[in-house]
């Protein structure tokens, strides 16, 4: 009983942040059939982005008192971002793992993270979502805004810095064209942030501890109610008719700025004029 009241004095938010396992490499392997990534045999890593969010919903957490909890969808090896986050300060993880999720696009991925949140809400009010701008290896920045607009929440993009929160509402700072701009808004809320926002900490022993020995929550499509024509392959409108790495461009001719640098620099641009004109014009002149 007394364990009840103090949790109800000191959790005054509820955090959520939606994290994504994602290749540690920029040598991506394509399969030909299904034009998805293929992961086998490559080692992977929490996104970048995802790991500052998770900084920011412990941070908060901190300071106003209140509960992180992180959500991945993935195979089972993705458990391992997941422990990523709780040595860092996450309170709980869930892995959405089945292999109706399997071949999403971001449409069916924000479809199945709103599923989970519903889920997680309905026995613990989730007042902010956190997720990061972006992946590192799909650099879409479509699954935070489509989740915001699923789950009914508002939404604030390219977040740098987060001012204040209080127990009903949250003031942040945002990178836009050109500046920045100050948004305060009210909970619930769907926040995506920038590396700008800070860097995360290191795990601590014992928390790196507790990281391996808590458990991990698995959730299949059964458990979250989901819709199964709106998941995975089935539930993706995209279709990617290629996929490929840009050439590797080799640096251009170093010219010497002192002496004759003005004659090199001519000799070398008429030498290289036709392939210049080729490449802007399609070898019309």
């Amino acid at each position: 009983m007394i364990t009840i009241v103090l949790r109800g004095i000191f959790c005054k938010l509820h955090i959520v942040c939606c994290i994504k396992q994602v290749p540690d490499t920029t040598q991506v392997k394509i399969d030909p059939q299904t034009n998805t990534l293929i992961r086998t045999g490559v080692e992977s890593i929490c996104n970048p982005y995802d790991i500052v969010a998770v900084e920011a919903a412990v941070k908060l957490a901190e300071k106003n008192g209140g509960k992180v909890t992180v959500i991945t969808m993935g195979p089972p090896q993705a458990d391992s971002a997941l422990r990523d986050c709780l040595a860092v300060g996450a309170n709980e993880a869930i892995l959405l793992s089945d292999r109706a999720f399997a071949g999403a696009d971001t449409l069916a991925t924000s479809y199945t993270l709103s599923q989970a949140v519903k889920k997680i809400s309905a026995t613990e009010q989730v007042d902010i979502v956190i997720c990061g701008k972006q992946a590192i290896d799909g650099d879409t920045a479509q699954v935070g805004p489509g989740l915001a607009t699923r789950l009914g929440f508002e939404q604030i993009t390219y977040i740098s810095e987060v001012i204040s929160a209080s127990k009903d509402k949250i003031r942040v700072k945002r990178e836009v064209d050109g500046g920045s701009e100050i948004i305060e808004t009210k909970y619930p809320v769907l926040m995506t942030v920038e590396l700008e926002l800070g860097l995360p900490r290191y795990a601590s022993l014992p928390e790196l501890v507790r990281s391996v020995r808590q458990e991990v929550k698995v959730w299949g499509a059964v458990d979250i109610g989901a819709n199964i024509e709106q998941l995975g392959l089935k539930g993706s409108p995209t279709s990617v008719k290629e996929i490929f790495a840009p050439k590797t461009r080799t640096g251009g001719a170093v010219i010497d700025a002192q002496g004759n640098g003005v004659n090199q620099f001519l000799d070398t641009f008429f030498q290289k004029e036709p392939e210049v004109v080729k490449e802007i014009w399609g070898g019309g002149a």
